[in-house]
C-alpha cells in the first residue's frame, strides 16, 4: 500500500490581539474546553503542534496544570484517552514565539475570520487544501477569540481563509471558535 502523505499543519489560537464587542484590543482568557476540544480535533486530523497564545503567563500557567494533571498526573490513569489526545498541545506568549517553536519557517501563516478581511489576500478551502497537499506547503493556521483577531495582526499573515458562511438566508456567522476549528480541519485535512 502506498504511504499517505500528511501535511505539515500547526494551529494556533489567539488570545491577544483580540478585539471585544466594542471593537477594543483586549487579551481574552483561556478556557478548559478551548483546550480539551481543540486538542482532540487536532489529533484527529493530524495536526502537529496546537498552540494556545497567550501573553499573561497566569493564563499559560494555568494551561500547564491542565496539561500536566491529563499527561502525567492522576487524569493520565483516569483517561489515556485524553494524554493522546494533549499531546499536541504547547503553549506560547505570542504567534511569533509559537511559530518559532514549531520550527517550519517556510509555512505559510493564514488566519481564519468569520467576514472577509479587505485588503488581504483570501485562501479558499480548495486552494489551500492543494497547496498544502499537492504542492506539499506548510501551513499554520490562526484562529482568534472573542470577537476575532485585529485586522493588523491578520494582514500580517500570508493570507486569510474564506469564512464558513451560515446558511441563507440568514448567513448568520458567530461559531464557537471550537465549532469552527473543527469544520475547517475537516475541510483541510478530511480524507475528501
Amino acid at each position: 500500500m502506498a504511504e499517505v502523505y500528511v501535511p505539515r499543519l500547526a494551529i494556533g489560537l489567539v488570545h491577544y490581539p483580540i478585539l471585544d464587542r466594542e471593537k477594543k484590543v483586549v487579551a481574552t482568557n483561556v478556557t478548559n474546553f478551548d483546550i480539551h476540544d481543540i486538542a482532540r480535533a487536532s489529533t484527529v486530523f493530524g495536526v502537529e503542534r496546537y498552540y494556545i497564545i497567550h501573553p499573561m503567563r497566569e493564563q499559560l500557567m494555568f494551561v500547564d496544570r491542565i496539561l500536566d494533571h491529563w499527561r502525567v498526573g492522576q487524569g493520565s490513569k483516569f483517561n489515556p484517552s485524553r494524554r493522546t489526545a494533549l499531546n499536541p498541545v504547547r503553549t506560547a506568549e505570542n504567534f511569533e514565539m509559537a511559530l518559532a517553536d514549531w520550527g517550519v519557517p517556510d509555512a505559510i501563516t493564514v488566519a481564519t475570520h468569520a467576514r472577509p478581511v479587505p485588503g488581504s489576500k483570501t485562501f479558499s478551502f480548495t486552494e489551500l487544501k492543494h497547496q498544502m497537499h499537492v504542492e506539499k506547503k506548510p501551513c499554520f493556521l490562526i484562529f482568534g477569540t472573542g470577537f476575532g483577531m485585529t485586522e493588523e495582526f491578520m494582514k500580517g499573515c500570508s493570507g486569510v481563509l474564506e469564512s464558513i458562511r451560515g446558511a441563507p438566508p440568514a448567513d448568520y456567522r458567530h461559531l464557537s471558535v471550537r465549532s469552527a476549528v473543527s469544520i475547517c480541519l475537516d475541510r483541510l485535512m478530511g480524507p475528501w
